[in-house]
């Protein structure tokens, strides 16, 4: 089969392994004598294979006797930034927010429409090409005025990534990791809560996992909103309060078996490094013809940017490379330009395709 190169940005890139293994249990799963999708999700198979997910994120992550609960939520990340909010903002405190992009842009504004929200420090000023310094806002916040602190790990759209995180205290930090979880090892346990919609690295679209330490789940219980909306409900009912996305579960299961299968997250981290080399490099040594949109110490490992020249020259770029066989290179439509999505489902092999596509291109149109 001649597969595509796919650099989208989500929906994105999974390991034909993982896609083989998905369409061989497709019609049958576990001598059951029928689909899982057709499956209640009361009976002991799926309720196993969902237990079964949430053991295998935490055991990768390292969490797995840490205190933390996975919960297998729909909506994406953007639900989050309302449940979220919804869940830990409580009365005299607010939520405070880092800046780094549009996607934390939107969680900011999510909870603005529910209680009492603060810019924390923000990078928009310097056109997202650089990210703010957190560490520098942190004095003076207070347990007692601060519900927590959010902040987006990676940055989809504009290709910004942090590479540390502060020490909060005692406030409660969260992550929005959906475009890099699993991509690197970190002290994971800097985080209360992090969540991450699972069309990035964890496996297709239709479920989002929350990962929550477990006082601050408790604290949360409280909370005045519907069940169905309430952190503790799925808790309590161990992601089965209602029918969940089962087969995008099931999918992330074998996301997961392939992540170990390959060394765990600190094989995932070594072949990040060497793909964003391959595009950077390209990029960097191409005399200006392409330009980086984020500053070099800024960089993300998952989503590679660049500007050419004008805006035509990109878009003859855009073309040739989709008839060369690469996908999904378009920029956001918010900020355009190019853009590589690399994540952990994307081979090694592609980057290295497409970084000899950049260098023949600019030779070619140069």
């Amino acid at each position: 089969m001649d597969r595509t190169y796919n650099f989208n940005p989500g929906p994105a890139a999974l390991p034909l392994e993982v896609l083989e293994q998905g369409r061989d249990s497709f019609m049958e799963y576990g001598g059951q004598g029928m689909s899982l999708m057709e499956m209640s999700h009361r009976s002991k198979p799926v309720e196993r294979m969902i237990a079964e997910t949430e053991e295998l994120l935490l055991e990768l992550i390292g969490l797995a006797d840490a205190g933390y609960r996975v919960l297998f939520m729909s909506g994406g990340a953007s639900a989050q930034f309302a449940l979220a909010a919804m869940n830990l903002l409580t009365a005299g405190k607010s939520g405070r927010y880092v800046l780094s992009g549009g996607f934390s842009e939107k969680a900011y504004e999510e909870a603005l429409s529910v209680g009492e929200a603060e810019v924390l420090a923000s990078g928009k000023s310097h056109g997202w090409a650089r990210l703010p310094d957190v560490d520098a806002a942190l004095p003076g916040l207070t347990a007692a005025d601060t519900a927590y602190v959010h902040l987006t790990t990676n940055n989809t759209i504009e290709g910004s990534q942090f590479r540390r995180f502060p020490d909060t205290g005692a406030i409660p930090l969260i992550g929005d990791m959906t475009s890099d979880i699993l991509s690197r090892e970190l002290d994971w346990k800097r985080f209360a809560m992090f969540y991450a919609g699972a069309q990035k690295n964890l496996g297709p679209a239709g479920v989002t996992a929350v990962v929550i330490r477990e006082d601050l789940l408790a604290a949360s219980a409280g909370a005045k909103l519907p069940a169905i909306f309430r952190y503790a409900t799925y808790a309590a009912n161990n992601s089965l309060y209602n029918t969940p996305p089962v087969h995008s579960i099931y999918m992330m299961k074998l996301m997961l078996e392939w992540t170990a299968r390959q060394g765990g997250v600190a094989a995932m981290e070594a072949r990040s490094a060497e793909k964003a080399a391959l595009l950077y490099e390209a990029i960097d040594a191409s005399g200006g013809f392409y330009g980086g949109i984020v500053e070099r110490p800024y960089r993300s490992s998952m989503n590679a940017t660049w500007r050419l020249s004008d805006e035509s020259l990109e878009r003859t770029f855009l073309q040739e490379a989709q008839a060369a066989g690469f996908a999904g290179l378009a920029g956001h439509r918010s900020v355009g330009g190019i853009r590589a999505s690399i994540y952990n489902g994307v081979p090694v092999e592609a980057c290295r395709a497409l970084a000899g596509f950049m260098h023949d291109f600019r030779k070619r149109r140069g």
